[in-house]
């Protein structure tokens, strides 16, 4: 019985951390954004949109620096490309030219 309300409180304490690297994550999602939105602005045909050479890239650069802080590379890649992939379907939903 104690154990587990060890485990409750351990899982509290993470949960309040977990929320506060979130609060600092989320306002550079943020600018991400409005960056992203700058750059559509930017381009002139659908076919911009997708840079896979920018993509690979950033990849590789997230795979190298995840390693570098003690990361899961596979991870952290993973989780980019997932935001990625959700940029650009918004670009491709707000592609106004």
């Amino acid at each position: 019985m104690i154990k587990i309300k060890n485990n409750s409180i351990k899982m509290k304490e993470i949960r309040k951390k977990i929320d506060s690297v979130d609060s600092r994550i989320l306002p550079l999602m943020v600018k991400r954004s409005e960056l992203v939105c700058k750059a559509l602005e930017l381009k002139t045909k659908k076919s911009e949109i997708i840079d896979v050479k920018r993509i690979n890239q950033i990849k590789k650069k997230v795979v190298l620096q995840s390693r570098k802080l003690g990361g899961n590379p596979k991870l952290m890649s993973k989780i980019w490309i997932s935001m990625i992939q959700n940029f650009i379907d918004f670009e491709r939903r707000n592609f106004k030219k």
